[in-house]
């Protein structure tokens, strides 16, 4: 073969190793992304990107007004504010999420830890716990994983030690602070348990959040199954129900990216590291995939 073939196989070649890569992948993204935006009707509940818990009430064109009746409570989360908004915290975050991205982890940055605390407060606020100890744990959900900065090794225990001079600084309590480090350090399944009602909201609200929107741009989809499994979920609601005391997990899963039975071989742990939290608030933890009830 000349010089010039060889060089037009090599570019074939390589434009076709993009378009598997990285154009077709992210098509598909945006076709799913598509549907699931087009399915959604007037009156059906959803989860923000935020984390607020809301129901659609209008659309007008591309805007899509949804009323959030936890909302007017959320954000008078003052103390959260000043946590959130702290330098520290925020440059920490920002680089934990570079270092989780060097070692081919999925999203721990800004949108997870708004998400879990976000969640964490929604659960524990819909249960009637104290609206106090429910900022509690909206703050501990959003410092869970900021000891990524440091160390992916035992980083729940880093998370609460780097916390606990910030929550100081701002004039915690110290028993406030004792139950935030305790929910942060306590929040993974391999030593965590749910030690108060703090530890198990954040349990809950961490493991709950498997999304596509978590998966890396330059993600291996095709050969990694976390990130597989993770862009397999097209739509991730934690339903907390006071009445009849149960917190459910509701999962839509695309299925030709992921089957339902690899997300149980990464997540059965998490699950029940959930479950173990829910009974911890005294209530049952259920979960649907797919419309179908699976726990």
């Amino acid at each position: 073969m000349n010089t010039g073939a060889a060089q037009l196989v090599f570019l074939a070649l390589l434009v076709a190793f993009f378009y598997f890569l990285i154009v077709r992948p992210q098509r598909n993204r945006l076709r799913s992304q598509q549907q699931l935006q087009s399915s959604l009707e007037l009156g059906d509940e959803i989860m923000t990107f935020a984390g607020f818990f809301g129901t659609i009430r209008r659309f007008d064109g591309d805007v899509v007004t949804v009323d959030e009746p936890g909302r007017d409570a959320a954000s008078e989360l003052r103390l959260l504010d000043e946590v959130a908004g702290n330098k520290v915290v925020q440059t920490y975050l920002a680089l934990a999420d570079q270092f989780t991205a060097q070692l081919g982890y999925t999203e721990h940055g800004f949108r997870h830890a708004n998400l879990v605390g976000r969640i964490a407060f929604n659960i524990l606020d819909r249960l009637g716990s104290d609206r106090h100890l429910a900022e509690l744990a909206a703050i501990a959900g959003h410092l869970h994983d900021v000891g990524n900065v440091v160390s992916r090794h035992n980083h729940p225990q880093t998370s609460a030690l780097i916390a606990m001079p910030i929550l100081a600084e701002l004039g915690m309590p110290t028993e406030d602070i004792g139950l935030v480090i305790g929910a942060i350090g306590n929040h993974e399944e391999e030593l965590g348990n749910a030690v108060s009602p703090v530890a198990a909201a954040v349990v809950i609200a961490d493991k709950s959040d498997v999304h596509r929107s978590r998966v890396r741009k330059d993600a291996q989809v095709e050969f990694d199954i976390h990130d597989r499994v993770n862009f397999s979920a097209t739509h991730s609601f934690v339903r907390v129900d006071a009445d009849q005391k149960t917190v459910t997990l509701e999962l839509e899963i695309d299925t030709e990216v992921s089957d339902i039975l690899e997300y149980f071989e990464i997540f059965l742990h998490r699950m029940m590291m959930c479950r173990r939290a829910a009974e911890g608030l005294g209530c049952k933890f259920r979960m649907t995939v797919n419309g179908h009830s699976l726990l």
